[in-house]
């Protein structure tokens, strides 16, 4: 009896091990990454605040109707004081004051993150699908095209663009479209040189050589099998582009050389609100607040998603969590603070 109780409890035992390895399941690349970006508070609170500002700028209209202030409209008898001035918040029902024509100031800068964010988003993309293009095709086909391709993106990344958007607008004149197409044609180059290093890398690897040994074109080894391992890189550009992005269209428009008024940008209110920073204080700092959380919390964002596809945080994480562990230990056996045990305690006081 007891040899055969030992059979099976043996049996039993192998099989809990093969249905506990059965449940052992593989992580993918991006589950890895979204377990590490978890543990990130301030990319979490990043996220939360990038979420907030596309929810506020979505909802414009909404407060539109719940405040009965349309962006473009002016109260001169609510929104300005006897001085001709703009009202502070709260003044009248304007929740953040007012500009200086008497407009609401709360919904011009929502509107003002809807042309701000579009902008970012819009021009980001276009810049990301022809740098990744560009950069491929460089990297892979090498000679001539890999030679007129790096020195063209090396001539865009030294290019002022400044001088540039100061040409347009003058031929063109200031526009939405101009700022659009300015922004883009310089958000590619960074990100083109960044793939045609990584496609040099890649394409000499075993599984692409099999890939061409099976009679695969090169736009098929291009966009199948090389895109995917640069994902992780491209999509940590594109956050940090975003800002970059937004950060320029303000500048235009500040400068007079993007959104024009009556619509509302960031950019072309701030220009109109150096001239009451003395006697309307709100005037500059909300706009001014609206940018900089907005741009703060994209790069925070970004720099944690850099972080989270980077297998060397993965130990990091560990030793946080074994360091954790530690102090816990050393504080239930010590009964004391974790930090400053009980046996030290008494030592220092003896």
């Amino acid at each position: 009896m007891t040899s055969i109780s030992e059979i099976e409890f043996e049996a039993k035992g192998a099989d809990a091990a093969q249905d506990s390895s059965a449940r052992v399941e593989g992580r993918s690349q991006w589950q890895l990454t979204w377990r590490r970006l978890r543990s990130d508070k301030v990319a979490i609170g990043a996220m939360i605040v990038v979420a907030v500002m596309v929810v506020l700028a979505i909802a414009a209209p909404v407060f539109v109707a719940i405040t009965h202030h349309p962006p473009n409209i002016a109260y001169p008898n609510t929104g300005e004081n006897v001085a001709g001035n703009p009202v502070g918040p709260g003044t009248n029902g304007f929740w953040l004051g007012t500009d200086g024509t008497g407009r609401d100031l709360f919904i011009r800068i929502l509107y003002g993150a809807r042309i701000s964010l579009f902008v970012g988003v819009v021009t980001t993309a276009i810049g990301t699908v022809a740098g990744v293009s560009i950069g491929l095709m460089a990297g892979y086909f090498g000679g001539i095209i890999d030679t007129v391709l790096a020195r063209f993106t090396d001539a865009v990344l030294a290019f002022p663009y400044i001088v540039l958007a100061l040409a347009l607008a003058v031929v063109l004149g200031p526009s939405l479209s101009v700022i659009i197409g300015v922004i883009s044609f310089f958000a590619w180059a960074g990100i083109a040189r960044i793939v045609r290093g990584q496609t040099l890398s890649i394409k000499e690897k075993e599984y692409i050589e099999a890939a061409r040994s099976l009679g695969a074109g090169p736009f098929r080894i291009m966009f199948s099998d090389i895109l995917p391992n640069l994902l992780a890189p491209v999509l940590v550009l594109a956050t940090l582009y975003i800002p970059q992005a937004v950060v320029f269209e303000a500048t235009l428009s500040y400068l007079g050389l993007g959104i024009q008024p009556p619509t509302a940008s960031w950019g072309n209110i701030l220009a109109d609100a150096q001239n009451f920073y003395q006697t309307s204080w709100w005037y500059v700092v909300f706009p001014a607040l609206a940018l900089l959380i907005t741009t703060l919390a994209f790069n925070l964002l970004g720099d944690g998603i850099r972080d989270a596809m980077d297998p060397r945080t993965e130990r990091v994480l560990a030793g946080r969590r074994r360091r954790r562990r530690r102090r816990a230990q050393v504080a239930a056996t010590s009964g004391g603070s974790p930090d400053f045990p009980d046996s030290a305690r008494q030592a220092t006081q003896g």
